[in-house]
Formats: structure tokens, sequence, C-alpha cells
């Protein structure tokens, strides 16, 4: 046996024979068995082997009288749990000796072997012995590595940076570590033993995390909320699994994150969300209330019959400029629509000449302020697009912005129109700071802006580009950025694609159809007083019978008084606003026939489904087109004919 193969001292075999002889003989014969011996000269040899360590026992019955019994029962009862000595005692009598029975009785794992015995049984009998000693300390080893693995999951569970907690089949809380007590301020009496859905901000989602952990589901990052000590919510990531024991529920796991810091961020950035759409819808009203006496005006203006070219070519940019801004309004509604490219687009025939003109009238003052020089070049045939003029003229408007902004003072450029196939090219091209080259891939993301020069600040939130590239997009383009570099000027391209002549030759412009706005009576009511005569003098122009007031209570004496066929109500007047006054009328059955049309500044979906469920019959967003308002003046039945 080498040196690697030498038993250790709990595996020797300790043997106590009646005599040096019997000892002596017995090593011998199981020496060369390979089993190493440990000769004890008495008892007490033996028990003190056995403390130190030892693999198995081999006694004579002699040795074996009560007081010996009683002194090994006492060394035995000391082995640690995994721990049971095997015992081979040799008699003469077999298990008629009254010594064996008493330590057999005594002592529990003995084994007999009557004398005299044969070599090869002695043998296999200590072989035995020794393998079943062999499981014992692998059976120790096993415990051991438990023990530790407890003591590790112990230490992991107390000291763990997560909220840990064990809960039994029915939610109840088994133990929580420090952390997760701490996170929600209760002591361990107040937390362990409570049911879990006692902490939870919605119970429902207790009893369905157990239903799922019971079919043997593992349960990863459910983001709940738990009520704190102090009555706040605290926001957790939860993850839980099921330890079984014999295909039996034995006890859950659940490991909790916070996340409150985070939740907490979110529901700010939210709030301010909140805010900000509030802010802008205000805006927007605030917005649109001038803007509705403008176009009111203009319109009145046209009717009246001034056809002098002066006047018609101010009319002409009035409106243009009108439509800008009231499209600019809409947009403020529009800002996570837009960067998601989901505008609604109102597509006509273009003439792609007729945009670049609104275009450079919208920009020409920044050009003129820089003292650029600005080079139109338009073919001589006409290029048609499917599109929308505004949306078009808004982004054709921004590039020359951008070129203008972009360029010293003094500069030039060129803004060229020409057809490629069956394409329209549009390319302004500048004299101005140029685009480095790792930044022509990434001007069109979203709040990007190339470097500022000394000489002039761009300003702006880096959002336009981006606008342009989603929005001729949505008109089937695209557009590219070309540079040969910072200082060299740059050039924005669009290509957008063309309407076949033959088709648009095909598509004649419908004859004026227009039907003349029944005589009937409106009332207009609106604390704005410009909105409100405007839209006054408006209708009477169109041949309607209307009659103004500015506030709730004049509204209702009025519908009173002269029967209204239709009513034009603002809403956010002050004292009592238009939802009170539909709600009177309607308490007047005498009223039900009256056309009740919403027309206001504020314009989300939120407002319009307030609006219907509050009784009105339409709503307009202020500035009210006139040809919409037409229309749907002729389309309401009931009113009065002269």
């Amino acid at each position: 046996m080498t040196d690697s193969e030498q038993p250790t001292r709990d595996q020797h075999f300790l043997v106590l024979a009646p005599t040096t002889k019997d000892a002596e003989l017995t090593v011998a014969i199981l020496g060369r068995a390979g089993v190493a011996c440990v000769v004890c000269e008495d008892m007490t040899c033996v028990i003190e082997s056995i403390e130190r360590g030892a693999a198995a026992l081999l006694i004579s019955e002699e040795s074996l009288d009560p007081l010996g019994i009683e002194r090994l029962k006492t060394c035995l009862s000391r082995q640690p749990p995994w721990s049971d000595l095997p015992l081979i005692v040799l008699t003469r009598q077999g298990a008629d000796s009254q010594a064996a029975i008493a330590a057999m009785e005594a002592l529990g794992n003995v084994a007999l072997l009557e004398r005299p015995v044969r070599i090869s049984t002695l043998v296999s009998a200590v072989r035995t012995s020794l393998r079943a000693r062999v499981r014992q300390y692998d059976l120790r080893t096993q415990l051991e590595s438990l023990h530790r693995t407890e003591r590790n999951l112990t230490d992991f569970f107390e000291n763990a940076a997560i909220g840990l907690h064990f809960a039994d089949r029915e939610g109840v809380i088994l133990r929580a570590n420090q952390t997760e007590l701490q996170f929600l301020g209760y002591a361990e009496e107040e937390y362990v033993g409570h049911r879990l859905a006692e902490f939870h901000d919605d119970p429902a989602v207790v009893a369905d995390m157990l239903r799922r952990l019971h079919a043997g589901e593992t349960i990863e990052n459910l983001e709940v909320r738990l009520r704190a000590r102090d009555g706040s919510l605290r926001y957790v990531l939860l993850s839980s699994n099921v330890l079984w024991e014999e295909g039996q529920f034995i006890h859950s796991r659940c490991f909790t994150r916070d996340i409150t810091p985070r939740k907490l961020a979110e529901d700010a950035l939210k709030e301010a969300d909140r805010r900000k759409d509030e802010f802008l819808a205000t805006l927007a009203h605030e917005l649109r209330n001038p803007l509705a006496p403008i176009r009111n005006s203009l319109h009145i203006l046209r009717l009246a019959g001034d056809r002098d070219p002066a006047s018609v070519r101010v009319c002409d940019m009035i409106e243009r400029q009108v439509n800008h801004m009231v499209r600019l309004v809409d947009d403020l509604m529009e800002v996570s629509r837009i960067t998601r490219g989901k505008i609604e687009l109102k597509l006509e025939l273009v003439e792609v000449a007729a945009v670049v003109r609104s275009a450079v009238e919208t920009s020409r003052p920044l050009i003129d302020a820089a003292g650029h020089q600005l080079a139109i070049s338009l073919p001589h045939e006409p290029l048609i697009i499917r599109g929308d003029f505004v949306r078009l003229a808004q982004v054709l408007a921004n590039l020359l912005n951008n070129a203008a902004k972009y360029t010293n003072d003094g500069g030039q450029i060129w803004l060229t129109v020409r057809r490629e196939d069956d394409q329209a090219m549009i390319s302004i091209r500048d004299t101005g700071n140029g685009i480095a080259a790792d930044m022509l891939d990434r001007v069109f993301d979203m709040f990007t802006q190339v470097r500022r020069t000394a000489s002039r600040t761009q300003g702006g939130l880096g959002i336009g580009l981006a606008m342009v590239k989603s929005l001729v997009f949505m008109h089937h383009g695209r557009v590219e950025a070309r540079s040969d570099g910072e200082g060299l000027g740059s050039d924005f391209v669009l290509h957008l694609p063309l309407v076949m002549q033959e088709t648009f030759r095909s598509v004649a412009l419908p004859p004026d159809k227009s039907v003349p706005v029944p005589v009937c009576r409106v009332l207009v009511v609106d604390d704005n007083r410009d909105a409100a005569n405007s839209l006054g003098m408006l209708l009477g122009l169109l041949g309607v019978e209307a009659q103004v007031v500015y506030d709730g209570p004049s509204a209702l004496e009025s519908v009173q008084r002269s029967r209204p066929d239709v009513i034009l109500l603002d809403l956010g007047m002050p004292g009592m606003d238009g939802y009170e006054v539909v709600q009177r009328l309607h308490e007047s059955p005498e009223c039900d026939e009256i056309k009740i049309i919403a027309l206001t500044g504020w314009g989300q979906e939120e407002d319009r489904r307030r609006v219907f469920a509050a009784g009105f019959d339409h709503h307009l967003v202020k500035p009210a087109e006139i040809s919409v308002l037409k229309e749907l003046l002729t389309s309401l039945p009931n009113h009065s004919q002269g």
C-alpha cells in the first residue's frame, strides 16, 4: 500500500482480543487482507481510540463485562448523528452468549462471529463493516457540505442587498431578511406570520402569483407595489419560485428588488409629460382664439368683393400664413405623432412650383435679414405630385431656414427643381458651414445639431430635420444630405414621386357646385368679442341671419326670445361656460330642435369626447374653415326657409 493509499486515522480497525497472541494473529490475518489494524490492550484504550477516530471494532466477549459494555455505550452515545460504529463480537456460544446478547441490546450495530471462525469469514465480516463505515463517512461529507451550504445560504439570506422572504403555499410569510424588513419599515413580528396580501397594494396580484406558483411556474420580475409601515407604496420587482419535496409544495422563495427610485422618476416624467400636454393644449387654445377673428376677417375681405390686385395678393399672403400658423398650432398637440411619423396628411394634387413659392415666401424674411442671395431655378413644365401642400411647404421652408441660419451673412443659396425620370428632385444648396463627414448620417436624427460657429448662432431644438425626413418619407420620397466638409457648404436633396402626366390630365378640378347656405337663424356665443363679431359679420355675408352675444346668460335669454336654428357656442367663457349653457338648454324641451355646435380652441380627442358627452351636436376647432362651416350649416335639417 502506497503512502497515498494509507488509511487515515479514523479508518483504523480496532482489535481488542483476550490475549496478546490472539491479537497479533488477528492483526496478521487482517494485514494480509489489506486491513490496517490498531491493537488495544483494554477498554480504556478502545474508548480513547474511538474518540480519536476509528473505522470499526473487533472485540471478544471476554472484554464485554457489564462495566465494559456501559463504558462503551457511553462512548458511542457521544458519536455525531452520521456515525454508527460497527462492532464485531467474537463469541464461543454465538447468539446464546449472555455477554453478546447484552452487547447487542446496549450497543446497537453489532455483528456476532462464533469461534473458532474461519479466516475467510473473519475477513469478509471485517470488510463488510468497513464498507458500511465508508458509507457513513460519505454521509458525513454530504452533511458537512449541506451544513456549509446552509451557512452560506443563511449568510446570503441575512446579508443580501435585495429583499428575500419565504412563504408557505397559502401565502403566509415564514421568514424575511433584514433588507426586506428595513425596506418596508416593519419589525419582524409585524411582518413574519402575516399573509402577503396584507402588504400588497392589489391582493388579486398575490392570488394570481400563488396560483401560478402552485402550477409550478417560476415568476420573473413581476412589478408589484408593497405597502410600507408608514402607509407609502414601494415599487419592487418580484421573482419567485417554489421549493418542492417529494412532489409536494413546501414553500416559495421570493426575491424583491427595490425599484421605487426608478418608478418615482418615471412618475415624475409622466407628470411632467402631463403638465406639458396641459400647457400645449392651453397654448394652442390661446393661439387659436386670435387666429379665429383673423381668418374670419380674411373671409369677410374676400366676400366683400375687393378685386384690387394688391388686395388679392395681401389676402392670399394672409391666408397662406394663417394656414401655416393653424397647422403649427396643431403640431403643438402632435409632437409625439410627428416624431413617430404619424401625422395625417391632407393629400391633393400639388404643383411643386407653388410649394416652392409658398416656402420662399415664408423664409424670405430670414434670408433677406442675413443678406443672402437666393437663386431659384424651376423647370418650364409643371411637376405634379400628390401630397399635402402645407406640409411640403413646411419641409422646404425648414431647409431654406437652415441654409439661412447656417450660412454667414452675405452668402449664396440655390433652390433648384428639376425632373429626374419619374421623380421631382428639389435641391437646396448653400455656401454655409458645411457638414463634417461623420455627421452626414446623423443630421436627420432627433435632437441632433451640427456644431455652431462663433459668427452665427443657429438655435433650435434639433427636431427640424427629423421632421423633414419623416414628412418626406410619408410622401413616399427620400431626402439626403451632401457636403464636402466643414466650411464648404451643404446640399439637401429631396426626391418625390411624380404623378403621371396622363393621370394629372384626367383629374380635372370639379366645377363649383357650392350650394348657397340656406336661410337660417344662427346665434354666435363667444366671450372673445373680435372672434364673435367677425364670425357674425361673415355669417351675414353668407346670407345667414346671425345674432352675437358674449356670455352664457345672454345666450339663454336670446334663445328664449328668438329661437335660433343653430348655436355656435364657445366653451371657455367666464361665469357660465359652454357646458353649463348646453345643459340648461337641454332642460327645456322646446330647445330640442336647436343644433348646438361647439366652436372652441380646445381640440384634443379628450375635448371632443367631453363635448359630445355633454350633448353638443358637433365640434369645430377655432379657427373654423369657412368651407367646413358652410357645409355643416347646409347639412343641418330643420332650418327656417325665409
